[in-house]
């Protein structure tokens, strides 16, 4: 009787922790919106809260105040975009690379907004956002290297070559999808020849990475 009890006791919670998530969800997905179009600064709590069409206390009570509203927004979008570009464990290395940029562009060409708060989101000053979107950077930069190289960690000198390749490829997806006039295949081809430029510089520097054989000039 009593583990009945409980049972029927819990019930309740959980339907409500549901729909707390749930609710949660929906606001981070306004807010991709919202600060996709205006910068941080621009939005206050009030313009917030009627663009969402809530209360203004329902975002302070999931997010506590507009800086922890916006690094959730963020770190959604995040999440988002590495598991998206990232996948393709089973593959061989060549293919997960050219399935990790063509992920990546997927996710940015289908997902405007989210994107744009990743890479050029307001707050420019705030470390905190600062540093989730180098995480993004990292975890590409990981997953190139373990498809060039077979391993994610590497030297200083092959971090930095990667690292630049990826802050480029920033830079121009920005420009592709506010002005998409390349197919995302020809994109895609871009950008691995451009990876192979990258990766071929980062050899003559240090032998002890050598440019995949795909990465190659043809004799």
């Amino acid at each position: 009787m009593k583990i009945s009890q409980q049972r029927d006791a819990a019930r309740p919670r959980a339907r409500g922790t549901e729909r707390s998530l749930a609710r949660r969800a929906e606001l981070i997905a306004i807010g991709r919106r919202l600060f996709a179009d205006t910068s941080y600064d621009a939005l206050s709590m009030d313009d917030i809260a009627r663009q969402a069409h809530v209360a203004k206390g329902l975002i302070y009570y999931y997010f506590h105040s507009k800086r922890g509203y916006y690094l959730a927004i963020v770190q959604d979008s995040v999440a988002d975009l590495v598991t998206f570009a990232a996948g393709g464990l089973e593959l061989p290395p060549v293919e997960r690379v050219h399935r990790t940029i063509d992920g990546y562009l997927r996710y940015a060409e289908h997902n405007h907004a989210a994107y744009r708060t990743i890479v050029s989101g307001g707050v420019g000053f705030d470390t905190e956002v600062q540093a989730i979107r180098d995480g993004v950077r990292e975890a590409i930069v990981a997953t190139i290297a373990e498809g060039a190289y077979g391993r994610r960690q590497i030297d200083p000198l092959a971090r930095m070559g990667l690292l630049g390749w990826v802050c480029a490829v920033e830079g121009t997806t920005l420009d592709w999808i506010d002005r998409p006039e390349l197919s995302r295949d020809t994109m895609r081809e871009l950008l691995v020849k451009t990876l192979g430029g990258a990766l071929r510089a980062i050899e003559e520097l240090d032998p002890a990475y050598p440019a995949p054989a795909s990465a190659r000039r043809d004799p």
